[in-house]
């Protein structure tokens, strides 16, 4: 199964279960199960969920999978419409592709649907790459 480097330590993304089916340089395509604790009190999934897997679809979107380790590409802003909703047991797919790069910006337009193609949300983020922070 395909991996990316930005999921290496993400706690959040391996709490949603995210699993990556398709990762390369400006594209990539992840999934992850509806699980009963991601529902809000009307019963369809919590529309931070929704973000939260769009985001992550983001990061590896903007960040090349095989990096140098100089810099990373970080959200500088995004907006999110939530077209329609989904359930407990419905599997979700994120579908992220860069749509521009000048200099250190960049534009992703990540695409999340139900497992059957139903548009669920559209999320349009905006990038800065920076210089990598030495661990301490």
């Amino acid at each position: 199964m395909p991996h990316h480097p930005v999921l290496t330590g993400d706690r959040a993304s391996e709490w949603l279960g995210v699993t990556v089916l398709r990762a390369g340089p400006g594209h990539c395509e992840i999934s992850m199960v509806v699980r009963e604790e991601m529902v809000n009190g009307f019963g369809i999934v919590h529309g931070g969920m929704i973000f939260s897997l769009a985001d992550t679809c983001f990061a590896m979107t903007c960040n090349d999978p095989d990096p140098d380790g100089a810099t990373m590409t970080v959200a500088q802003g995004v907006d999110i419409n939530f077209l329609s909703s989904a359930q407990p047991g419905q599997t979700l797919v994120a579908e992220g592709r860069q749509i521009a790069t000048t200099g250190r910006s960049g534009l992703c337009d990540i695409t999340v649907t139900t497992a059957d193609g139903e548009l669920v949300a559209q999320f349009r983020g905006r990038s800065r790459t920076v210089p990598r922070r030495q661990k301490a």
